[in-house]
């Protein structure tokens, strides 16, 4: 039996080579307002973060650039980098999804930029954890409890 249930999503991240244009289309186009910023040297990321809904129905789209156009992780490739999903017992998730054969990116669980523990699923397999997310990066976050309370 699965020891962890997927409330929702948390969040859709877009990437380019440059966010100004993501930010003409999504901030001054579309009207969403910026309600953070993260910036990584070690996961080469420049993002904004802004917000649709609220509480805990909210939903972030995040607009990203890399630091350095040629390093890796290259969050501009694919432009939908990744989706966030709400996840009740992200330990219970991980160590159940990885004893399952599911592969992992390197560097376990730890903060993101929303301040909420992280990790990620590749998007590809390999000997070792041959199940992946088939080509989408997916970040597991571990829900607060507002968000565990509403969508739970």
């Amino acid at each position: 039996m699965r020891p962890f249930k997927v409330l929702g999503v948390q969040q859709i991240a877009i990437g380019n080579e440059d966010k100004s244009k993501l930010q003409k289309f999504w901030i001054e186009i579309l009207g969403l307002t910026i309600t953070g910023t993260f910036q990584s040297e070690k996961e080469n990321v420049d993002e904004d973060i802004l917000r649709i809904g609220s509480g805990p129905y909210a939903i972030e789209i995040d607009i990203m650039q890399p630091v350095d156009v040629h390093k890796k992780p290259a969050v501009h490739e694919p432009r939908l980098n990744h989706i966030g999903l709400w996840i009740d017992d992200l330990r219970a998730a991980v160590e159940w999804l990885t004893g399952q054969g599911v592969r992992f990116t390197p560097g376990g669980i730890r903060k993101g930029a929303g301040g909420h523990d992280v990790c990620f699923i590749h998007p590809k397999g390999n000997e070792e954890f041959p199940l992946c997310s088939e080509g989408v990066l997916v970040e597991l976050v571990q829900a607060p409890d507002e968000v565990i309370q509403a969508m739970g």
